[in-house]
C-alpha cells in the first residue's frame, strides 16, 4: 500500500511542494528514504521509530520505502519527520486517509514533541498559492505561518495531539492570526550625538534618499556612534517590505515566536574578519549571508579597509543590481539584497593622519598602501564620501539639548512621502534606486546647474556613475527642501558629499 503525504520544502527563500510516499512491502524489514535526501533527512528514520512507539502505535514490521517527490530536488533538514511519521500510520491503517487539502511539516523527538523549523513563512506562502488549506507546524512556529493570507495553521505540540486531531477525537483550534503590535524598544537617538553637525546632516540626506554613506575620521570622532543611530531616523518599513525581510530571516532562523514579523529595519554589522561567504550567502546549504540580511535595511561595515578584499568586492554587484547570485556545481540560487551601505574607516594605520595634534606616524607612501585598500570601482559606488572631524571640547561641554531622532525622521520621512509619490507605480521606492532612464525626468538642471556640474565633473573627475549619483543625492536634498525643481544650493551640497580631501 502506498499512501502520500502533502509536505513543503525550501529552495533558498523560496518554498515548493513536497509529496512524501510512504509504502509497506513483504520482505525483510527495513527503512529506507530516498529521492535525494540529506543526513538530517535520512536520520529521520530513528526520530519517526521512536515517535511512533512513543505515541502507542505499533511500528510496522516491514519492508518499509519513503520517497520524496520530487526526486530530483535535494530535500534537506528535519522538516520531514512529521509527514513521514504520519505516512507511516496511515500505511499501517492505524490511521484514516488524511485530508487532500493539508500539509505537514515539523521536526520530530524521540519522545514525539513536535519541534520548530525554520523557513516557515516561504514555506507557508507557497502552500496558499498552490491550494493548502489546512498547513500543520510545530507550535513554536505557528505565529509565523498565519502571517501568510488563504491557510488555516494548525500549531501541533506533539504527535498524541495531531492523532486524536486526525481521529476527531480532540479537535486541535486554529492558531489565531498574529499581528503586529507597536515594537516600544529604544533605538540609540541622534541626542546623544555632541556636535557633527555637518555628518548629521549628510545622514539625514542618506536616510531620505537611502544613499550609501562612507564615514571617514580619527577614533573617537563618532563614526560608529553616528552610524548605529541612523536606523532611529530611517521610515518605517511597509508590510510588504517586513514580509520580504521576514521570508529571509524565517530560512536564516532569525526569527522570533512570539513576534515573527520583523517590522524594524535590520542593522547588520558583521566583524571585519567576515569572509565572503558569510557575507554574499551561501555554503554547502546556501543560506542567506548578511548582504541579504541586511535587505530593506542598513549593512555597516566598520573598520572598512580591514576587510578580507574578496569579501568586499562581493558588494560590488548587489549594491548595483538589488540582489546577489550565488552560483555553485548543484546550481544557482539568487537572493534580494537591498540595502543601504554604510562603512566607517580611519584615515591611516594609526588613525590620526590630519589630526590637528599631529600624531600620526604614518608616512605618505604607508597612508597611500592603506587607503588603496578599497578599490576604485567600490568607492565609485558609494554615493557619500563624509569626513568626520575630531569632536571640539566645547561641543561635548555643550549643555543644550541636542536634536533628537524623532525630530529628523518627520523631515526624512516627508522627503520619502514625496518620492513614493513621485514613483508611484514603477516599484522603485527611493531616489537612490532610481534608474539612469528617469534621472533626464527628475533631475533636471538649469543653466546655473549645468555649468555647476560640469566644472565638477571635470575638477573631480567623475565618471559616469559617479555623476548620475550626485544628480540623486541632489533630487534627495530638494525633495528635503520641499522643492520641485533642483536648485544650484541642492547641487552644490550634493557634490561636496563627493569632494572628499582624504580619499584623492
Amino acid at each position: 500500500m502506498v499512501v502520500s503525504v502533502r509536505s513543503l520544502g525550501l529552495s533558498g527563500i523560496s518554498g515548493y511542494e513536497v509529496s512524501v510516499e510512504c509504502s509497506l512491502s513483504g520482505g525483510l524489514p527495513s527503512f529506507e528514504v530516498v529521492g535525494l535526501p540529506d543526513a538530517a533527512v535520512r536520520e529521520s528514520r530513528e526520530r519517526v521509530r521512536s515517535a511512533v512507539k512513543n505515541c502507542g502505535a505499533k511500528f510496522p514490521v516491514s519492508r518499509i520505502t519513503v520517497n520524496l517527490a520530487p526526486a530530483r530536488v535535494r530535500k534537506e533538514g528535519t522538516l520531514y519527520d512529521l509527514p513521514i511519521f504520519l505516512g507511516l500510520l496511515c500505511a499501517a491503517d492505524e490511521l484514516k486517509a488524511l485530508p487532500p487539502d493539508a500539509a505537514f511539516v515539523g521536526e520530530l523527538s524521540l519522545s514525539g514533541a513536535v519541534r520548530g523549523v525554520t523557513g516557515i513563512l516561504p514555506m507557508a506562502l507557497h502552500a496558499a498559492r498552490c491550494g493548502i488549506r489546512s498547513l500543520y507546524v510545530p507550535a513554536e512556529n505557528a505565529a509565523e505561518a498565519t502571517l501568510a493570507d488563504g491557510i488555516q495553521v494548525y500549531g501541533v505540540r506533539d504527535v498524541n495531539e495531531l492523532v486524536a486531531h486526525l481521529r476527531g477525537e480532540a479537535p486541535i483550534a486554529p492558531a489565531p492570526v498574529w499581528h503586529p503590535v507597536a515594537d516600544q524598544r529604544p533605538l540609540p537617538d541622534m541626542a546623544d550625538v555632541m556636535g557633527q553637525e555637518n555628518v548629521k546632516r549628510a545622514l539625514e540626506v542618506a536616510a531620505a534618499g537611502g544613499h550609501n554613506v562612507l564615514l571617514i575620521g580619527s577614533p573617537g570622532s563618532g563614526k560608529s556612534m553616528l552610524a548605529r543611530r541612523l536606523p532611529s531616523i530611517l521610515p518605517p518599513m511597509r508590510y510588504e517590505e517586513s514580509m520580504q525581510t521576514t521570508e529571509i530571516y524565517s530560512v536564516a532562523g532569525l526569527t522570533d515566536a512570539a513576534a515573527p514579523l520583523v517590522t524594524h529595519r535590520p542593522f547588520r554589522a558583521p566583524h571585519h574578519t567576515a569572509s565572503p561567504v558569510s557575507l554574499s550567502g551561501g555554503g554547502t546549504i546556501p543560506r542567506p549571508g548578511e548582504i541579504s540580511l541586511a535587505h530593506n535595511g542598513v549593512l555597516f561595515l566598520d573598520e572598512l579597509p580591514e576587510f578580507d578584499k574578496a569579501a568586499l568586492e562581493t558588494l560590488r554587484a548587489p549594491l548595483e543590481d538589488g540582489v546577489v547570485t550565488i552560483t555553485r556545481v548543484s546550481g544557482s540560487l539568487t537572493l534580494p539584497s537591498r540595502f543601504m551601505l554604510v562603512c566607517a574607516m580611519n584615515p591611516c594605520r594609526c588613525g590620526w593622519y590630519g589630526h590637528p595634534s599631529g600624531r600620526c606616524t604614518c608616512s605618505a607612501p604607508q597612508v597611500e598602501s592603506y587607503l588603496r585598500r578599497i578599490s576604485g570601482p567600490l568607492l565609485d559606488r558609494i554615493d557619500m564620501h563624509i569626513e568626520v572631524p575630531s569632536v571640539e571640547y566645547d561641543a561635548m561641554r555643550r549643555r543644550t539639548p541636542q536634536e533628537d531622532s524623532a525630530a529628523v525622521r518627520r523631515r526624512v520621512d516627508a522627503a520619502r512621502s514625496r518620492q513614493t509619490e513621485r514613483f508611484a507605480g514603477t516599484g522603485i521606492t527611493c531616489n537612490a534606486y532610481m534608474p539612469p532612464s528617469m534621472i533626464g525626468q527628475y533631475c533636471a538642471l538649469d543653466s546655473a546647474g549645468e555649468a555647476l556640474m560640469k566644472n565638477a565633473f571635470d575638477r573631480l573627475g567623475l565618471t559616469g556613475r559617479s555623476h548620475d549619483r550626485i544628480l540623486r543625492m541632489a533630487r534627495t536634498i530638494a525633495d528635503l527642501d520641499g522643492s520641485e525643481q533642483i536648485a544650484p544650493s541642492h547641487l552644490a551640497e550634493a557634490i561636496q558629499y563627493r569632494s572628499n580631501n582624504i580619499l584623492k
